[in-house]
């Protein structure tokens, strides 16, 4: 067991979401969020970084809708679900923003290849929280 999966056990409130769903919801925008970041950095490492001006903010961006969406999702008292669910949307939408620019590179940078794959997993995979946020509404 986790840290992450002892404090969701460990928490009194009253968690909106299935746990196991949330748990794997959480690690994955967490790890695509750290996947963007070191995609960012191997690009800047690359010789043709002016080429990939975009992939950077792109992999920036979509970093930051990770770790908000994540943070969001463990703050679970008090939560506003229409305010989580439209998170989660911007999250999935830089998701696939950052996958489509990352996949345009792929053949010419494993990192970006990654990352694309990364990116397009997170994206289902927040797709698949906010379905199940709908149908508990």
């Amino acid at each position: 067991m986790n840290h992450l999966q002892e404090m969701i056990e460990a928490h009194p409130g009253k968690i909106k979401i299935d746990k196991n769903n949330l748990m794997r919801t959480i690690d994955t925008l967490t790890s695509c969020a750290d996947t963007c970041i070191l995609c960012a950095d191997a690009c800047l490492a690359e010789d043709n970084v002016k080429q990939l001006v975009k992939c950077i903010r792109l992999n920036y961006d979509c970093a930051d809708a990770c770790s908000a969406a994540a943070r969001m999702l463990l703050r679970q008292v008090g939560a506003d679900m229409g305010l989580l669910h439209k998170q989660l949307e911007v999250c999935a939408a830089a998701c696939r923003v950052c996958g489509q620019e990352c996949e345009q590179h792929a053949a010419h940078h494993e990192h970006c290849r990654i990352c694309a794959e990364t990116c397009r997993a997170c994206e289902k995979t927040c797709d698949r929280i906010i379905q199940e946020m709908t149908v508990a509404r």
